[in-house]
């Protein structure tokens, strides 16, 4: 039985109660939220760990007990991050993902939001809207805190860049060479100088041109589609 079935059948049959599963590394804020939504009558937590990786081999094992709704944390201490293409294949199989998170991490944030997630609730936000949060992605809505709301509001002054063209601003402010996002890419060494180009103008039409390898690099860690190096964080 794939994830999508076992969703899509207990819908139909309309469940008893819902499954959710919950990644969050650090110990306290896991049990607290356990307990939290094991309050709540037609919740049920079938699998508490600390990453999205222990989660997902949980789930190849277990089949019968796949979760309608994963509650997750996005950044691990000791540990790999929640990784976005994965968290994507988990939407697109029907299960709904609900990030609960400090928000440290924008770029991040940017890219669970491409991946689908139904929603966002931060870790400073009330137990109240925690559980409004669970109840509103179950029910098939949309929640976003306010605190997402004022980082993604920041997007008014970046360039809207093409899926393409942000892959290529990244990969090359990044330090790789044109034919090198050129083979990342799957596309000709001109394609990404013309993405390249268009982010150039893209730039310059808000005020903020940017013409060597550094501008972009700069810029593109301003709007929050790279992480600073460490290097770079020792220098701030």
């Amino acid at each position: 039985m794939t994830e999508a079935q076992s969703v899509t059948e207990v819908e139909e049959d309309g469940p008893a109660y819902w499954r959710v599963a919950i990644v969050e590394d650090h110990r306290l804020q896991r049990l607290r939220t356990e307990e939290l939504l094991s309050r709540q009558p037609g919740l049920r937590v079938v699998r508490s760990c600390e990453t999205l990786d222990e989660l997902t081999a949980w789930m190849a094992g277990s089949p019968h007990a796949l979760p309608h709704l994963i509650v997750l944390d996005l950044v691990v201490d000791r540990g790999r991050d929640a990784d976005p293409a994965v968290v994507e294949r988990l939407v697109r199989s029907g299960l709904r993902v609900l990030v609960l998170s400090a928000m440290a991490s924008v770029p991040l944030v940017r890219a669970m939001v491409r991946a689908g997630v139904s929603g966002f609730v931060g870790k400073r936000d009330t137990e109240e809207d925690i559980v409004a949060a669970v109840w509103a992605v179950l029910r098939r809505r949309q929640w976003v805190t306010p605190e997402l709301a004022g980082v993604m509001a920041g997007d008014a002054q970046r360039p809207r860049l093409s899926d393409q063209e942000e892959r290529a601003l990244v990969l090359y402010a990044s330090g790789l060479t044109v034919d090198a996002v050129a083979v990342a890419l799957g596309v000709k060494r001109d394609t990404v100088k013309k993405y390249l180009e268009r982010v150039k103008v893209k730039y310059a039409d808000l005020g903020r041109p940017v013409r060597t390898k550094i501008d972009l690099n700069r810029e593109a860690i301003r709007d929050g589609l790279m992480i600073p190096s460490p290097v770079e964080n020792d220098r701030g």
